[in-house]
Order: structure tokens, then C-alpha cells, then sequence
């Protein structure tokens, strides 16, 4: 089994949800694997990656929405806050986004559906450079 692997780093601009379809698309065309795997993964535990709805950016606003309610900023309940009043939950939202993709890939590219993209989440407030591995497997 042969393996290609790269990092990328993306500078957020604090909490939001940033398309890297294109990044990683580019990746997997570049090692030259026809047929395999490619993993996408994230070295933080305050952001997460996600595929998700490509076509309409209210499902992705709707997400924001929905995470703010499941894991809110500055919870009196928090005990870890050491970053500050988003620490905790970045944390929880980093759990209920996930850490890691796998995706198959076929004909050189990722087999994503036609409305798939493949999402960074940032749920810190302020901005981080994001470091996320990303490793093509045939």
C-alpha cells in the first residue's frame, strides 16, 4: 500500500466554516492514487471537519445556530476555562463535529455526492492557524 501525505494550514478568522474541498481535492489528484482512501485529519481539539451541504451556506449557518445551542459560550456549568469563555465549548463542538474523514476515492478523485463538501470548523471566537493532515492511501 502506498501513501502520500501533506499538512495544511489554514488561518481562520475565528469561528466560522471554511470550504477545503479544493485543498484536499488538489492533494489526492497530486499523489497520483486512482483508486484508495484519502483521510483528512485535524491536530486540535477546538475545531473539527465535517462534510457537509456545498450548494445553500444557511445549512451551514443553521449548524452555528444549532452547535451555540448545544454547547453556548461562557455555560456558569463550564469548570475548564482556562482560554477564556469559549474554551469549553470550542471543546464540545470539536466533539460533535468529529476530527477525522475518510473518503473513498476513484478515478483520482474524492467520491463526494454532488452537494458534499468537505468543511473546516473553527469554534474558537478568535483566530488560529489550523494544521490538518491529510493522508491519500490507494
Amino acid at each position: 500500500m502506498a501513501a502520500m501525505q501533506t499538512v495544511i494550514t489554514v488561518a481562520t478568522h475565528g469561528r466560522e466554516s471554511r470550504d477545503i474541498t479544493h485543498d484536499v481535492n488538489r492533494i489526492v489528484g497530486q499523489s497520483g492514487v486512482s483508486a484508495g482512501l484519502v483521510n483528512i485529519f485535524v491536530q486540535h481539539t477546538s475545531c473539527g471537519v465535517a462534510i457537509m451541504e456545498n450548494a445553500d451556506a444557511d445549512v451551514r449557518r443553521d449548524l452555528e445556530m444549532l452547535l451555540s445551542r448545544w454547547a453556548p459560550d461562557a455555560d456558569p456549568a463550564y469548570l475548564h476555562t482556562l482560554e477564556g469563555s469559549d474554551d469549553m465549548a470550542a471543546h464540545a463542538r470539536s466533539l460533535l463535529t468529529g476530527n477525522s474523514l475518510t473518503v473513498p476515492v476513484a478515478g483520482g478523485r474524492m467520491l463526494l455526492g454532488i452537494w458534499q463538501g468537505i468543511y473546516l470548523f473553527e469554534h474558537r471566537t478568535a483566530p488560529h492557524q489550523r494544521h490538518i493532515v491529510v493522508t491519500v492511501m490507494d
